[in-house]
């Protein structure tokens, strides 16, 4: 079962330990809620019920999706309206290029991108991945999508780690849906 321990380490403790550097510039543009609140809307419930993986687990993620597992425990949420699941809100960080990056991804219940809202920035540069529009490429994505950079999902001069690694997550969370979600 999952701890408020956890809140603090994906976004209390980062923010403060990069304000205590004072060299990276970060900012936290939404907290979980607000997140939660903002993709899926205010009728709707949040069951936290974390994803936890075996080595053969990340094994298989990381041979769909092409991209390593670093985490035997993924934060979730399954998401219910009702007594109905929608879908499901998913917290990640990923490197930009120096820094962690926190960011939500909504899915729909059949694993499709909802939407994606970053929640704690850390990097001094490449913070365009907030723009709507950039962030609005992944919407309607599923397993099996190309989501690379370059080819499907475009690039932002200036941010290419952050874009590419962004684009990475996204893509390794639809593989842990496929893997782990969707016969739920």
């Amino acid at each position: 079962m999952a701890t408020n321990d956890d809140w603090v380490r994906f976004v209390a403790l980062p923010v403060a330990a990069i304000a205590v550097a004072g060299n990276v510039q970060a900012a936290q543009y939404l907290t979980i809620s607000q997140a939660q609140k903002l993709m899926f809307g205010k009728r709707a419930n949040f069951e936290r019920n974390d994803l936890k993986f075996s080595e053969a687990a990340q094994s298989a993620i990381y041979k769909a999706s092409g991209v390593k597992v670093e985490r035997k425990k993924q934060p979730l949420w399954e998401v219910m309206e009702g007594d109905k699941l929608v879908g499901y809100f998913i917290i990640d960080e990923v490197y930009g290029k120096h820094e962690y990056i926190t960011y939500a991804v909504a899915l729909e219940a059949d694993g499709r991108v909802r939407q994606i809202e970053v929640l704690v920035y850390r990097e001094s540069y490449g913070y365009e991945i907030r723009n709507p529009a950039w962030r609005a490429q992944f919407i309607g994505k599923k397993f099996g999508d190309p989501v690379t950079l370059d080819n499907d999902i475009k690039n932002i001069s200036g941010a290419t780690m952050s874009c590419r690694h962004v684009a990475e997550g996204v893509k390794r969370l639809l593989a842990t849906y496929d893997y782990a979600l969707q016969a739920r």
